[in-house]
């Protein structure tokens, strides 16, 4: 069952490009024979492409030994993230286990900075884009292409090299204590339901971002600090877009959501409510995450205060989520929702390097809340998933015989009383 919809996930991605041989298998046979010509003719030219290739490396010493260093760099943060990763999810969260692994952070975050804003690293960022230039001056057409990708890192890694060089290392090793502490203190605020002994943290958070990008906006006054925020994010995004963005979602969703509130055609919610055996629930969860493409071989699945996502490396992506024994939906749309985060940075390349690494915030979300949103919570998913939902939650104690549209209506209801934007419903998620 759980092969079957991998499959039917699948084949709806390969269905158009293919549905010209699935139709009409056995009468296409001239058509067949036309498209394995022109796929041997693509190859053909694939391996003509590739006999022109260059190699930038073998071209630029100073291009092979920049890619070492930031290798090397990569490594370093991968390392920070396994701390953060035990930090949030198996460490002690007392106070003085929690501070420590905060001035360990900062340690590695002043190794890793004073390595990225090395001299060195501009003086062979240089070198190897007038190595590059050289080479595209006379190098033939075809073989122009296969140098777009060193173009590319290099632009990165220039962008990225001149914004660090503007922070100090004790900032970068400031911002690596103050998120571990900060995360500690929201934790320990959550538990006592207090926001007030979280607040100062929250606004060190906040003047530490503001004091970093105002360094790296430099004198440019027609930059906002947003703006420059907002770049590491979203990079070339300036907040007038995203003013632009939000003022279309709003003005459509506000008259929709108060037609929403004046149905009288409220779907009920019992098939949300009960007692299910957390166990159960985790066990249910990685039935269907897995199912839909996480993969376990190159990740794990834990639990953690709220759910999240972390690349230790790219052969080692982990998510965690969290559940209660009074709901189940919560904590498999959580698990989801991660899981999509997941399954796009398992399929990122693995040259180690930033050209392979999340550069947009957009897309990263894009592909959780696809998983989330569109397939979590249409009508189809529940179909393929309330088998596995039964066996998890229907018990002698707990009876749990919806059916797959009563889980379809009850999953999708608008709730106009939550104030948790990471549980709320799909139509007021984008005005929390």
């Amino acid at each position: 069952m759980i092969l079957s919809f991998k499959k039917f996930i699948r084949a709806s991605f390969l269905f158009t490009c293919t549905s010209a041989f699935v139709t009409q298998p056995f009468v296409a046979s001239t058509a067949t024979t036309t498209a394995l010509m022109t796929a041997t003719a693509r190859a053909a030219a694939d391996c003509a492409a590739a006999s022109t290739a260059i190699n930038f490396e073998e071209h630029s010493k100073s291009y092979k030994e920049l890619l070492e260093r930031l290798r090397e760099i990569t490594h370093l943060n991968h390392a920070a993230a396994v701390l953060n990763y035990d930090r949030q999810v198996f460490m002690p969260q007392s106070d003085r286990p929690q501070s420590s692994r905060g001035k360990q952070l900062a340690v590695l975050a002043t190794i890793a900075h004073e390595k990225a804003t090395d001299p060195s690293i501009g003086k062979l960022i240089d070198e190897a884009t007038a190595d590059l230039n050289e080479l595209l001056k006379s190098s033939a057409e075809e073989s122009v292409e296969s140098l777009a990708t060193a173009r590319r890192i290099l632009e990165i890694e220039k962008d990225a090299y001149t914004k660090s060089t503007c922070i100090p290392k004790e900032l970068a090793a400031r911002k690596a204590s103050l998120e571990a502490s900060a995360n500690h203190a929201w934790v320990k605020a959550r538990q006592s339901n207090d926001f007030a002994s979280f607040a100062p943290a929250l606004k060190d958070c906040f003047d530490l971002a503001a004091e970093i990008a105002s360094l790296q906006r430099g004198d440019n006054a027609e930059i906002s600090l947003y703006s420059q925020m907002l770049d590491q994010f979203e990079m070339g995004m300036p907040s007038s877009r995203i003013d632009e963005l939000f003022e279309q979602v709003q003005s459509t969703l506000f008259p929709f959501i108060a037609k929403i509130r004046a149905s009288e055609n409220a779907p009920s919610l019992e098939a949300l409510s009960g007692k299910f055996n957390i166990d159960a629930q985790k066990s249910a969860c990685q039935k269907i995450v897995t199912a839909i493409g996480f993969d376990e071989g190159h990740g794990r699945i834990d639990v953690s205060v709220h759910p999240f996502t972390m690349s230790l490396s790219g052969a080692d992506v982990r998510i965690t989520s969290r559940f209660s024994d009074d709901e189940w939906y919560q904590g498999l749309m959580g698990t989801i929702h991660e899981g999509g985060h997941a399954m796009y940075e398992q399929n990122l390349g693995d040259s180690e390097l930033s050209l392979d690494s999340a550069l947009s915030m957009g897309v990263h979300e894009s592909q959780s809340l696809f998983w989330e949103r569109h397939i979590g919570k249409s009508r189809a998913f529940y179909e393929w998933a309330r088998p596995i939902l039964m066996e998890a939650f229907n018990t002698d104690d707990n009876k749990f015989e919806y059916s797959a549209e009563e889980l379809y209506a009850a999953v999708n209801a608008v709730d106009f009383n939550n104030l948790i934007r990471v549980e709320a419903d799909e139509l007021t998620y984008p005005l929390q």
